[in-house]
Formats: structure tokens, sequence, C-alpha cells
């Protein structure tokens, strides 16, 4: 039989754990407190920029949540040609706000914007068994890259959230928001030191559900709107009325919904390597197609495209919690929050600063895994240091300086204008270019990719422990 790393193929594999009930939903509502804020930010925004009211707002939040917890079930449980059955967490995609807030203001409203998502998705569809086969210009110097930039582009959200959330609320940025978010961090800290074995693995949640108690003792939380509203609500079907079809905006969520699947394959990847189990090009057609289905379904319900959530990417290599199955049952929490939106005002009622503390460690380790997997890679007589320089850098413009491809076409802004999707092709295109085609290669091809590494030898007099380990394992290279 054919192996797969350590394992026969066919072979259950890490993802494929099963752990005791209460433990998967424990786990699984860890999941869904830390992309929560994600899903339910995209209806907040599009259906303000529609000039909607409080209620339909509601709708539209209460069938993300629903859609996405169906998702999430799709996609990590699988059925057949559907599915990565990988630990994937699926909500509602910020990065199509934008296209979708420029039209959603235009003539048709919501409508217009339904029916280009519905199309895009469909087209998505189509050609997701095509685009499955670039797993091949994936190798660990691509991969790493973008995780790396995943991570990187997800801490500014942490940081926003530390603050606040909102720059327009006047305790924006406040000692107090900061001071609450260092709250959480240090109780995930102090659990993740101190506390041994499933305790530790819950550190995230701990520091959210003590943050959350402190915020309440100190007037920080707000739990009135819980009991406000209606308790149990099925999603309506077509509620803000039957889709309309315009080319433009078509056009524009298509180009939005190739950005999103460079994103989902980097996401199974980047969770493929966390879990340290296969992912070929038939395992990334089927993520995808589940990612395009529920993007095609979405509008159905009243909410917009589906993807993979990095964030959550990054829950599962600290928690090291890896079964697929924890996360299906954050999924059916998900599918909950949308058919009871009484517990969907409960968890909304978390602080964001809450968020945001727990957030900085979350983000941080997505970051953490991609440098893991660039350790990885072989530098010598190639160009993959460069590979790295300019992905790292492409990834790193948006966020470093939002505006700045403000001037450019709007093909190239919708598409740049994400670091991981730019990382994504700037590194795929260049590892084609250095490393596929073979022609005119050399062996000492840059002066960049020729710097030295950077080696810090300790000192030979030091007393600390770490440090005598250290300079004996130098020694002995």
């Amino acid at each position: 039989m054919k192996r797969i790393g350590h394992r026969v193929a066919g072979t259950p594999g890490p993802e494929d754990e099963r752990l005791p009930l209460g433990k998967s939903y424990v786990y699984g509502l860890q999941h869904i407190l830390t992309m929560y804020g994600g899903v339910i930010a995209p209806p907040l925004i599009v259906g303000g920029a529609a000039g909607l009211t409080g209620v339909e707002i509601g709708l539209l939040v209460s069938a993300a949540l629903f859609v996405s917890g169906a998702a999430t079930l799709l996609q990590t449980l699988g059925v057949p040609y559907f599915g990565a059955k990988l630990p994937l967490v699926q909500g509602i995609s910020f990065a199509s706000v934008s296209t979708m807030v420029a039209v959603a203001s235009g003539p048709g409203g919501l409508r217009s914007v339904f029916g280009a998502i519905m199309v895009a998705g469909a087209i998505g569809l189509l050609i997701s068994p095509f685009f499955c086969r670039i797993v091949r210009y994936f190798p660990p110097v691509v991969t790493g890259s973008i995780i790396t930039v995943i991570g990187i582009s997800l801490l500014p959200v942490a940081v926003r959230w530390a603050m606040g959330g909102n720059a327009k609320a006047p305790d924006w940025g406040s000692m107090s928001n900061i001071g609450l978010a260092g709250f959480s961090l240090f109780i995930v800290l102090l659990v993740s030191r101190l506390v041994q074995g499933t305790l530790s693995r819950l550190s995230i949640l701990i520091g959210i559900v003590v943050g959350t108690l402190f915020a309440a003792l100190t007037g920080k939380a707000d739990f009135d709107a819980v009991g406000k509203g209606a308790i149990f609500e099925l999603p309506q079907v077509f509620s803000f009325g039957t889709p309309l079809f315009q080319i433009g905006a078509i056009i524009s969520m298509t180009v939005v919904i190739l950005v999103i699947m460079t994103e989902t394959t980097a996401d199974i990847l980047a969770v493929g390597e966390i879990v340290e189990t296969k992912v070929d090009a038939r395992r990334v057609g089927d993520g995808l197609r589940a990612d395009m289905l529920a993007t095609t379904v979405a509008p159905v319900f009243g909410t917009f495209p589906a993807s993979a959530f990095a964030q959550n990417v990054g829950l599962v290599a600290i928690t090291g919690i890896k079964s697929r199955y924890v996360v299906a049952a954050g999924g059916s929490v998900l599918f909950a929050l949308g058919l009871f939106p009484v517990l969907g005002r409960l968890v909304a009622s978390v602080p964001l600063p809450v968020l945001g503390g727990a957030g900085i460690v979350l983000f941080g380790s997505v970051a953490a895994s991609g440098i893991r997997t660039l350790s990885k890679v072989s530098y010598d007589g190639n160009l993959n240091l460069v590979i790295v320089a300019v992905a790292l850098g492409f990834g790193v413009i948006p966020i470093a300086v939002p505006e700045f491809y403000a001037a450019f076409p709007e093909w190239v802004h919708i598409v740049f204008d994400s670091g991981i999707s730019a990382a994504s092709i700037v590194a795929v295109l260049l590892n084609i270019l250095f490393n596929e085609i073979k022609a005119g290669n050399r062996p000492t091809p840059s002066v960049v990719s020729a710097a030295p590494p950077v080696l810090v030898h300790p000192a030979e007099d030091s007393e600390h422990p770490a440090d005598t380990a250290r300079t004996s394992a130098v020694r002995n290279e």
C-alpha cells in the first residue's frame, strides 16, 4: 500500500481523531468565539451601506451565522467531492466587503449584490477542478511565505479590537479598552504557563471568558440586548427580494471570488502543514468546491461569500487539537446561533477588547507557523530567499499603506489590496520563474541569497542553563 509520510494511505490521520462529545463542543466553542466577530462584521458593514434598518441587518447577521455553520459542517465532515475533511472553520469572507459595499450603494442595492455572488460562486464552482491543480506550485517556500503573511495581516485586526473596534467611538484607543485587552492576554499567557493538560488547550477560551467577566464587573460589558428580540427564528429565503444580475457587478465579484479561492487554497495548505497530513490537488479541489457551493447558495438565505477563516487555523496551531470533528461541533454551534438569535446576541456581548487580547496570541501564532515552515526551506544555491523577501514585501504593502493601490485600475486594487492574495500570487509566480523553469539557473544566482545567516553565539562564561545547552550544541555542529 502507498504510504503518506509515516502512515499508510487510506488510514485515519490526526484530523480524524474523535474526542468525547463534551470536549469536542468545548473546543469547538473556542473556535466560534474566535471568529464570531469576523462573521458578523461583513453584514453589519454592507447592511449599513445599503441603508438597512436594524431589524434587516439582524436578518443578515442570522443568515451569516446559519450559512457559516452549514458550510463548516460541509467542509469538515464532507460528502463525495465536497469538503476537505480538515479542521477548517468557514465564515463570511471579509475580502468581498469593499466590492459589495460599492455594488450595494448602487441602484440595485442588495439584490444586485446577491445576484453577482450567485453567478460568481457558480463560476468558482465550475473552475475548482482546474484551480486545485496549482497545488504543485505551493512548495514550503510558497506556503511558508503565505502563512506568515496570513498571520501578519490578521494582527492589525486584533489591535483594532483591542482599541475598541470602532474608530469613531469616544473610547477608541482608551486605556480602559487596551487595559482590558491586556488583561485577557495576561490570562491566556498565565493559563498557558501554569496549567497543563486539557485546560492549557483552552487558554484562549478561558482568557475570553475571564476577560468578559472582568469587563462585566468594570462596566465594560453590556448584556441588556440579550433578552431583546426573537428567541427562535428560521432563516427566510430571498427575504430581500429576488436577485438582480448586472454584468459589471458580476465581473467585479468574479475577481473577488478568485481572490477568495486563492486565500482558501492557502488556508487549506496551511492547516495541512499544522495538522501534518497530506494535502493533494484532490483534497484542495474538494475544499474549494465546498467553499464555492456555500458561496453560491448563501444569497438564497440572505448572506454573502463564504471562505475558510485564517484565524482558526492559528487556533489549531495553538491548542494542538487537530480533530475536524471538534470544528464540526463548532459548526453546529454556529448553525444553532443562526436559528436562535438570542444565542447570537449572547456571544455578541463579548467585548471586542477581550477578543483583541486573545487575538494577539492567536494571530501571532499563524505567523509563527509560517516562519516554522520557512525554516525547513533550503536557501543554498537558489533564489528562495528572494522569493520569501518579495512575497512578504508585497503582502505587507496593503497592511502598512492601505491606500497604496488607490490610483491603480480597479481589478488591481481588488486583487492586491488583500495582503494574503498579493503574497500568494507573487510567491507562486516567483517560484515558477526561479524554481520550476530551470533554464539559466546558476549555483550562486544572487548576492541577496548569498547573504549568510546571522548567528548569535552565547558567551563562553554564560551561567544560564539554556545558554550552556545552546553553546554545547554549537560546538557539536
